[in-house]
Formats: structure tokens, C-alpha cells, sequence
């Protein structure tokens, strides 16, 4: 089923509506709605699942950076009227998840990580790419996955756009620089909502390490290392992807219902 993207009050985004639970996921950087095409299919009727459009080429240049990105998040969350949300993010959007649960841990049923940035990340290395440089784009597009036909096309096109348009070139490198300044190594103790991680072994953006790392530092956490695997595991494992973040929401819905009986 495809979802049409609404808009409302400035926010645009994709919401299910399939059921009570909330589940809000967080594209990264050079993330498209594709990313997540086998979440919404495999959940989207059984939960209310939300992809909001982060307004990454929107912002105002003086405003974009994670922490207005996720000032975003928060506005949207509280437009909407969701009581609580569980928040999955990959790579950029993973730290969004964070700050976000750091800022508002009541509004944060659980995290799922994959892929996340806010600890290390190398993404187009020392030096942004040179514009037109369309083989130059296909092979770094292509090396974020273990299986680099993955990298369709049209997921090709769209970053090569991204890179060879100067304005969203700046905003990029911009949000990115954001990202690197907001290490949340000192943070992490803070948060603790149960949180799922899944890993790429094979991941060249944020090596196995750093899931290792994130999985050290949050206090609930568990950690799922996928083999052949790179820097989008619910993009190249769908199936194994959906199986453990089901498993996983399915406990955390159990344990606050159980809280709730308590109280």
C-alpha cells in the first residue's frame, strides 16, 4: 500500500493510521521515504505508523542543525496529540531519536537504532564529492550497502540531486557538521526507555563498533548483529529486520501495560 504524504500546519509526512501504538520513524541525511517502504508495509496496519518529512532543505540556514531538526520532531509530536511514541531512527535520524528521548523521555515508549549516528560516523569522507561526478556518487551510494545492488537507480539519482544542487550541497555538509559537534557520548547514560539495536557487521558509515559502543552506554539496551549486512539493515533485510523490531515492540507493549496495571 502506498501512503500519500500530507501536509498540515507546515509539517508534511506519512501517517497510517493502522493502529493505537505509535510507531514515528526518522530517516537519515540522505534518507527517502523508500528507506522504509518494508516497515510501513509490515506494520502499517497494525500500528500507527508516522514518517515525518525532517525539513532538512526547508530550515532556515541559521536554524539547521540536529537540535533544530529535532525541535521539529517535538512540535510535530505535540501538533499531532501523540501521548507517546515509539521512535525508530536510522543514521541521522537515530540521533534525532536520542536527543529527542533525552529532551522528552515521558513522550518515549522505546528507541530502535540502526545505523545511528551521535557516537562516530564517515559518510562521504574528508572532502564533499565534486558536483557532477554522477560514478563518483553510484559507488559511495552503492558501498553504504553490503550488497551494493541495493543502491537502486533511482535511490542514485536522488542522492546525485541532492549533492549536485549547491543549496542542498551547503545544507547537507551543514546538518552533518551538526551532527559531528553533538557527540552524545557523556548523554547516553541518561536515557532509559528500552532500546533495540540493529546492526550492520558490514556497515562502512558506522562500523559494528559503534553499535557495540551504543549498546555499553544505554542502560536497556540490546543489540542484533546482522551478517552481510551494511548501513541500512531494514532496507537489506527486511524480513529479519521486522521480525526482531516486532518482537521487541511486542515486549515493551506488554511491559507497560503491566506498569500500568500496577499503578
Amino acid at each position: 500500500m502506498d501512503y500519500a504524504i500530507k501536509e498540515d500546519g507546515g509539517f508534511r509526512y506519512i501517517e497510517t493510521k493502522g493502529g493505537g501504538e505509535n510507531l514515528l520513524l526518522l530517516h537519515g541525511l540522505f534518507g527517502a521515504l523508500s528507506n522504509f517502504n518494508g516497515i510501513l508495509k509490515h506494520f502499517g496496519t497494525t500500528y500507527n505508523v508516522i514518517v515525518p518529512i525532517l525539513p532538512i532543505f526547508e530550515l532556515p540556514l541559521r536554524k539547521l542543525s540536529v537540535a533544530g531538526l529535532v525541535d521539529h520532531v517535538a512540535q510535530f509530536v505535540d501538533k499531532k496529540g501523540y501521548k507517546k511514541v515509539n521512535v525508530l531512527g536510522n543514521s541521522l535520524g537515530g540521533h534525532i531519536a536520542l536527543l529527542y528521548a533525552l529532551a522528552y523521555p515521558k513522550k518515549v515508549s522505546s528507541i530502535t537504532l540502526t545505523g545511528s549516528s551521535g557516537l562516530f560516523e564517515s559518510a562521504m569522507g574528508s572532502t564533499f564529492p565534486k558536483r557532477g561526478d554522477y560514478e563518483f556518487i553510484k559507488k559511495k551510494t552503492e558501498a553504504t550497502f553490503y550488497d551494493p545492488a541495493v543502491a537502486t537507480k533511482e535511490l542514485v539519482d536522488e542522492v546525485f540531486d541532492t549533492v549536485n544542487d549547491r543549496n542542498k550541497a551547503i545544507r547537507v555538509i551543514a546538518t552533518a557538521k551538526s551532527a559531528i559537534r553533538h557527540n552524545l557520548r557523556e548523554k547516553l547514560q541518561q536515557i532509559k526507555a528500552p532500546t533495540l539495536l540493529i546492526w550492520g557487521k558490514d556497515d562502512t558509515v558506522t562500523p559494528a563498533f559503534v553499535g557495540e559502543e551504543f549498546h555499553k552506554l544505554l542502560e536497556d539496551s540490546r543489540l542484533v548483529m546482522l551478517d552481510h549486512c551494511g548501513h541500512a539493515p531494514m532496507m537489506e533485510h527486511p524480513t529479519v529486520f521486522n521480525e526482531q523490531l516486532e518482537a521487541f515492540l511486542n515486549e515493551v507493549s506488554k511491559e507497560e501495560t503491566l506498569l500500568d496495571r500496577r499503578r
